[in-house]
């Protein structure tokens, strides 16, 4: 089932997310219903929050971008309490992002181009690995939705207030999306 996608400005995109354990009810359930979510919505990750459910849950498949970026090659993952620790070795890589929750923004963002992640699959069977580029992006992107950010809190006070009145027409319901959406109001 594809559903609605929480926009800027719902509270529950700024709350920290809280770990689940296999108990959680109908979890398979909901991470085909997130994969539906994503691919509707012609994403190439979703996390929890942005469906409405303050869990520690993500999907990423962000294969259709391999011709450009072929790290994401295999990149379909269930992500079930991940922890992301960047790896500072001085790398940094600005690029374009944008957010299925903020539609119509997109910004450059300076992000760490190396991450360790620890997280259990589907299954919630244990893994740990290091990604690189444009995966280690992806993973920042979505991981922030755990912790209570958006991609917005990355850049500088300046551009924010450049796309402030953007970002009060998605508060205010005053945007129309290709998918199905949940605002504020």
């Amino acid at each position: 089932m594809v559903l609605p996608i929480y926009l800027y400005g719902h509270p529950v995109l700024r709350k920290v997310s809280t770990e689940i354990d296999s108990s959680y009810p109908e979890l398979s359930t909901l991470i085909e219903n997130m994969k539906e979510t994503m691919y509707a919505s012609d994403g190439i990750g979703i996390a929890a929050p942005q469906i409405g459910r303050d869990i520690r849950l993500i999907y990423i498949d962000a294969s259709c971008l391999a011709d450009t970026f072929p790290e994401l090659a295999d990149s379909k993952m269930v992500l079930i309490n991940p922890v992301l620790t960047v790896i500072e070795d001085g790398k940094r890589e600005t690029r374009e992002e944008g957010c299925l929750s903020l539609p119509g923004i997109h910004e450059n963002v300076s992000r760490i181009e190396k991450v360790n992640l620890k997280w259990q699959d589907e299954n919630f069977e244990q893994h740990e690995q290091v990604f690189e580029g444009y995966f280690a992006r992806v993973l920042q992107h979505e991981y922030d939705h755990l912790e209570g950010r958006v991609f917005t809190d990355h850049i500088s006070n300046i551009r924010r207030q450049l796309i402030s009145g953007k970002l009060k027409k998605i508060v205010d319901g005053k945007i129309r999306c290709s998918y199905r959406t949940r605002g504020v109001k």
